[in-house]
């Protein structure tokens, strides 16, 4: 068996939570943001915990 390594694009992109849920940050926060509503940014701040429906991220994060 080759040696499991992390994909380090979901290393930079996901977080684990203490009781192991993925957390990912909200997309349209970086440029322009002068011409998007302001409830739009507002609801982009913060962070989401992945749904079950994409637990395949994990696979990407052996030892996270």
């Amino acid at each position: 068996m080759p040696k499991l390594k992390t994909k380090r694009a979901a290393a930079k992109r996901f977080d684990v939570t203490g009781s192991g849920q993925l957390k990912r940050r909200h997309s349209f926060k970086r440029h322009l943001l002068f011409n998007k509503p302001t409830k739009q940014k507002r609801q982009a701040r913060g962070s989401v915990i992945i749904d079950a429906a994409n637990k395949f991220v994990k696979k990407f994060l052996p030892f996270i």
